[in-house]
This record gives structure tokens, C-alpha cells and sequence, in this order.
């Protein structure tokens, strides 16, 4: 567990860099310098610990060989003094913090621990009848070391992760000169009042006021609506909203300070500093095994000095008890699971913020969804193409209607040209086109009269609709006349993703209810609710109703999450007991949510709910097993059954000690297994 030493540097860190505008850069630098420090540590206490267990005397004993160097007890004093001073600092160190602040915990007892096995030891050097406990001292601060070392490289791999989620913003922007040249430069160096370039397909990456060009902008992640939203000139623009097919000049309103990537870094830092409720539940687990090994201890060596044997034997007793009750298992128990559960997370495209609130994912009982994005592509797109009459194939149709709208803006023209591309279509040149107001368009397209037009259109001409045009309220439809002849229709809408349909049903059966809000309109929350069988939804919701839901939720005594990826959801993921954020979403979504899903998949969210199960089972198991083996170690290494002749010597302590991290380790491995 990252000591509160650790913890109460990094604290100071930030306070002395919070006004630099560099601090998130040093802040990890500093993060990467205490790892520096622990991996040194441990490796070098290693390496020396190898002599010390070589030349140990109880060690010898055990495996019964006899090596000894001249002078082997002094050299075994010098060593181990080495590891417990150099090694154990942390350690001590963090144990004068815990006294101050009156809170015995994890660093109390190792301090305890490796005090006593050393101060005892170098009284045997020196005369005292007894066997030694170095090797015990030097395999403990080894271990409470390495376990100290792999958690804080986690909390370092999850950063690294986190900032693969940079690259999905602009890292740089197209800078107008004042001679009207464009350059590119660093998002970081954007002032306010800046112009700055935005082509066709870009994302926007600055909040600002259009001053040149008009474009229809994809707001999805931004509003909640699915459709593409027409911006001219003096109307403002998102930052991470997407450019369509129109070039626009912005006038910058936030600059580059405030990027993504700096606000990821501020992320990691929170997450860096923020211990987990098993994390608190491990120090308090140390802090109720420091109060025992003393008093354990103290009426293990008042009891036989009662009953009348020698010092000697009663305080090599206490020492046992005291040695013993701090666990090498404990040190790993927590460690190893959460470095574990970081990583393959990350492998499998989750990226944890809060490690209380992924624990605390095995109590959802309610999730809510935001549509677009989330549940949706939120792409405004092509999801079906009929022929009427079988007068022309559907190939064809969409050839023909691509042809019309090759030079359009419109959503509906740009969704229907990207799934002519998309099927690698050759679209031919229009003639005379001409746009029918408020209806559509028409051209001559290779001899063809060729119309692609609204239903109002076909009302218009008392044409017939077809029926199964609209089978889905979430659609929009085109009809394409050629010739004068209704040859057929498309329908258009933001497509359900193919994994929600499956994640959902795998929540439902998990008893968990499922529910939906959404900045789109009644009709088409209705259509994706009825399509995906939800256990509810709500439409047009504005950002604090999606709040005043996930309140009213909780207060029906509901543990909520709330997935969603845009501004528009941020408070709502803020409140919600689990905020999950969908990767291709906003900075702002990924800044207040605890968990961000890095491939948009909804199967995802299943993943990170049975996985979140699967870490606290291992959690807890391994506080069990690494502190469960003292109920029977500690009354043995007392001496309870002494007058039986049974009696738990030094050494067979150490097995058990030795024998519980291997079971901690192997147990916490077996978590990979848990999303493959």
C-alpha cells in the first residue's frame, strides 16, 4: 500500500507546484521518482539479502548445511543493519508520521516488525542467548518494499494509459498569421483572440466564435443530439465538437493552457493521491495487528516470567509473536491485486480514475445511459436502402442519390455520399441540379431525372408512401424518384451500436436496471428504448435533470452509475456513485467520471461490473489468507501449547509466513484470468 510518507511528500510537492504552469509534467516526474526510488531500494536489499539468508545460522539449520564466514555474526549485523537503515527508511519514516497523527497502520507495524527483529538481533551479537532474526528483517523490508514498488508502478501504468486518450483531442491547431499565412503550432501555445484555421473533418480544438465560412458541426458528444448542427458566422463553436465538410475561421475565446492533455495529468495526480476503500480497509487491518503484536507481545513475556522461566526464553517468545504478527502476505495482499487489476483493465480498454468507485461497481443496482455516443454511434448515417418494385438495385439507388448529394452539407446528403464511399461506389457528376425548397433536390444524372426528396414531397404530388418505410420512429427518410417513378427510399438515422443490444441483456440478467436519457426528442428516445428493450427512458433532458434523476434514484436507495460522453453529462457523472465516460467523448466527461471506457463498447461497462466483483473477491481473500494464519501463529508462537512439547520456533514461522505470500501472489494472478 502506497505508505503515508509517500502520500505526505507528494502532497507537499503539489502544494509548492500548483501555481507552476508546469506542475502537471513535475508532478509526474515526481510520481516517477519515488518509483525510482522504491525499485533502487528493493534491488539493492536484495541483493544483499541473498548473503544474509546464505550465512544465517537458523537458515543453516534448516536446510542442515554449515557455512560460516569469519567473524559471521558481525558481517550478518553490518548487513542487515544496512538494509534495516537504508531499506526500512520509508518505512520508519512513515511510522513517526502515523504516530504524530495518531493513526497506527501499515507502516507502524513494519517498523514494529523489523525494529524488534533487528534490535533483538544484534543484542544476540552481542551475548544475549538466542538465535538471531536478520534474514527474517531482511526478506520483510524485501517484500514490504517490492509491494510498495508494484503498486505505485500501477498507479503510473493506469497514467501512462490515461494518456493515450490525448491523442483523441488535436494536439496541435492551424494558426492565422496576421499576414493571413497559417502555420501550425502547439494547442499549448493558443492565446485568446488567436484565428485559427479549421478544415473539413477536423476536430475543433478550441472553444470559439466563427468569423469566416459556415459548416455543419457534430455536437453529439457536446449537446446530446444526434444530427450534425449548422454554425455561420458569429455563432460559437465547442472545442471537441467534429467540422464538417465546410472550412470555418475561429476566434479563439480559451486558450491552449487549458488541453486536454493538462487536464489528464491533473487526473492522474487525483488519482495518484486517492487510496480505495480495500486500501483503508488493509491499514486498518495493520493498525489492529500493531495493537496485538504489543499486546500479544507484552503478556507473552509478563506470562512465562510469571510462570517462572528464564528472560531469555520469555523474550525470545515476545519477539516471535511480534515478528510473526506482521505478515510478508500483507504487504503483497493489496498491492499485487491492485496493480493486477489496473493493468489488465487497461489491456482491455478500461482506464480507472477512482479505485473506490471501480470496487464499489459490484453494488450497481441502476444504470443510466446517455443515447448518443454511448448506446449510439453518434454518426448520423445510412441503415437502410429499399428498392420499390424491384425497379432498381439498391446499389444503384444509392449511386443515384450520391450523385445529387456530393456538393451538399446537409447531414442527410453527407451520410448518404459517406456510405456510397463507404461501399467503394463510383459516384457520377450530376446536371442541372436544383434544390426543391424545403424538399429536397433534383438533377439529370446519366439521362436520368433524378429527384431525392422529403415525404412532404411525395404528399405534395399525392404519391403513395410505402408502409414499411417508416418501421422505426429513430429514422429519418429520403425517397429517390427517378424518372418521375418512385423507385425507392433511404432511411437515415445514428445507429445503435451492435454490442449495446448483448451488454444490456448481460445487465438485465445480472438484475441490474437498465435506463436511458437523452437531449433527443420523444420520438426517438421512444424508438431506441422500445429497439433495446430498456427498463426506461427520458427525453429532452437538460444537463441538471440528469442530475435531479440520478438523485432521485439514490434517494429510492438505487447504488447508480451513469455512462455518458459529453459535457452535457458531466454533472450527471459526477453525481452518480460510478461515472463512467466513453472514451470518444469529451475531456470535460473523462475529467468527472471514475472509470473511462477507451473503445465506446458497452459490453465494456459488463466487463468493468464483473471485473470490479472479481478484485474485491481477490481483495478480500487476500487480507484473509494474509492475516487469518495469526489466529493460529501467533497463540502457537506464544507458547499456548508449550506444555505439550509443541512449540512454533522462529523458523517454522517463517515457513508460514513464506508459504501465505505465495498464496497471496498466486491468488492475485489468477485475476488475469478474470477478462480474457
Amino acid at each position: 500500500m502506497m505508505n503515508e510518507t509517500t502520500e505526505h511528500t507528494h502532497h507537499e510537492h503539489h502544494e509548492q507546484g500548483k501555481d507552476k504552469m508546469t506542475h502537471g509534467h513535475t508532478g509526474h516526474d515526481h510520481h516517477r521518482m519515488m518509483i525510482e526510488d522504491f525499485r533502487k531500494r528493493f534491488w539493492v536489499s536484495l541483493i544483499i539479502s541473498v548473503p544474509i539468508l546464505v550465512f544465517s545460522p537458523m537458515i543453516q539449520q534448516f536446510f542442515h548445511y554449515h557455512w560460516v564466514l569469519p567473524g559471521n555474526p558481525y558481517v550478518l549485523l553490518v548487513l542487515s543493519g544496512f538494509i534495516y537503515c537504508w531499506g526500512g527508511w520509508p518505512f520508519l519514516k512513515g511510522f513517526v508520521s502515523e504516530i504524530k497523527e495518531q493513526g497506527p497502520g501499515m507502516m507502524t507495524l513494519i517498523a514494529l516488525a523489523i525494529s524488534v527483529a533487528f534490535f533483538y538481533s544484534a543484542a544476540t551479537v552481542f551475548g544475549l542467548p538466542g538465535m538471531d532474526f536478520f534474514w527474517e528483517l531482511a526478506t520483510l523490508i524485501v517484500i514490504m518494499l517490492l509491494g510498495h514498488w508494484v503498486e505505485m508502478r500501477s498507479v503510473l501504468g493506469a497514467s501512462k494509459a490515461l494518456q493515450l486518450l490525448a491523442g483523441m483531442m488535436p494536439s496541435e491547431a492551424h494558426l492565422v498569421g496576421q499576414d493571413g499565412q497559417v502555420k501550425d503550432v502547439k494547442l499549448e501555445s493558443l492565446k485568446k483572440d488567436d484565428l485559427i484555421l479549421i478544415k473539413p473533418g477536423e476536430k475543433i480544438p478550441a472553444d470559439g466564435l466563427i468569423v469566416e465560412g459556415n459548416s455543419y458541426l457534430n455536437e453529439a458528444m457536446l449537446t446530446g443530439e444526434s444530427k450534425p448542427v449548422k454554425k455561420e458566422v458569429n455563432e460559437t463553436v465547442i472545442g471537441g465538437s467534429i467540422n464538417g465538410n465546410g472550412s470555418l475561421t475561429i476566434k479563439v475565446e480559451h486558450t491552449g493552457k487549458d488541453s486536454y492533455l493538462q487536464k489528464v495529468i491533473s487526473l492522474v495526480e487525483e488519482a495518484q493521491k486517492t487510496k480505495s476503500k480495500m486500501q483503508h480497509l488493509g491499514d486498518r487491518a495493520a493498525k489492529w495487528l500493531t495493537y496485538l503484536a504489543l499486546g500479544v507481545g507484552l503478556i507473552t513475556l509478563a506470562t512465562w516470567l510469571f510462570l517462572g522461566y528464564p528472560f531469555v526464553f520469555a523474550l525470545e517468545r515476545m519477539v516471535t509473536v511480534m515478528v510473526i504478527t506482521c505478515p510478508h502476505a500483507l504487504g503483497l495482499a493489496i498491492p499485487l491485486v491492485v496493480a493486477i487489476s489496473t493493468a489488465v483493465s487497461a489491456q482491455n480498454g478500461l482506464l480507472i480514475r477512482n479505485r473506490t468507485a471501480f470496487e464499489a461497481s459490484r453494488k450497481i443496482t441502476t444504470i443510466l445511459f446517455d443515447k448518443t455516443g454511448t448506446l449510439t454511434k453518434g454518426d448520423f448515417g445510412v441503415t437502410r436502402i429499399v428498392s420499390v418494385n424491384g425497379l432498381y438495385p439498391e446499389t444503384e439507388l444509392l449511386r443515384l442519390a450520391a450523385a445529387l448529394e456530393l456538393s451538399s452539407e446537409h447531414p442527410i446528403a453527407v451520410g448518404i455520399v459517406s456510405k456510397a464511399k463507404e461501399k467503394s461506389i463510383s459516384i457520377p457528376q450530376p446536371d442541372n441540379f436544383n434544390a426543391i425548397t424545403g424538399k429536397g433536390v433534383e438533377a439529370t444524372v446519366e439521362g436520368k431525372q433524378v429527384k431525392v426528396v422529403s415525404p412532404g414531397y411525395l404528399k405534395d404530388k399525392q404519391m403513395e408512401l410505402p408502409d414499411p418505410a417508416f418501421s422505426s420512429q429513430a429514422e429519418t427518410v429520403v425517397f429517390i424518384i427517378v424518372n418521375d417513378q418512385l423507385a425507392g427510399y433511404m432511411a437515415l438515422s445514428d445507429a445503435i451500436r451492435p454490442e449495446a443490444a448483448d451488454a444490456i441483456r448481460v445487465l438485465k440478467r445480472n438484475h441490474i436496471r437498465v435506463l436511458m436519457a437523452t437531449g433527443d426528442n420523444e420520438r426517438v428516445a421512444k424508438a431506441v428504448h422500445d429497439q433495446l428493450g430498456l427498463d426506461g427512458y427520458f427525453s429532452e433532458v437538460l444537463p441538471h435533470q440528469k442530475v435531479d434523476i440520478i438523485k432521485d434514484l439514490q434517494d429510492k436507495g438505487e447504488f447508480v452509475a451513469m455512462t455518458g460522453d459529453g459535457v452535457n453529462d458531466a454533472p450527471a457523472l459526477a453525481q452518480s456513485d460510478v461515472g463512467i465516460a466513453v472514451g470518444s467523448g469529451t475531456d470535460i466527461a473523462a475529467e468527472t467520471a471514475d472509470i473511462v471506457l477507451v473503445n465506446s463498447d458497452p459490453q465494456d461497462i459488463v466487463n468493468l461490473i464483473l471485473f470490479g466483483k472479481a478484485t474485491y473477491k481477490k481483495m478480500i481473500q487476500n487480507l484473509a489468507w494474509a492475516t487469518g494464519y495469526n489466529t493460529i501463529a501467533i497463540p502457537m508462537a506464544a507458547g499456548v501449547l508449550f506444555r505439550y512439547g509443541i512449540v512454533m520456533g522462529p523458523a517454522v514461522g517463517a515457513i508460514l509466513m513464506s508459504l501465505s505470500t505465495v498464496i497471496v501472489a498466486v491468488n492475485a494472478q489468477l485475476l488475469r484470468k478474470k477478462l480474457s
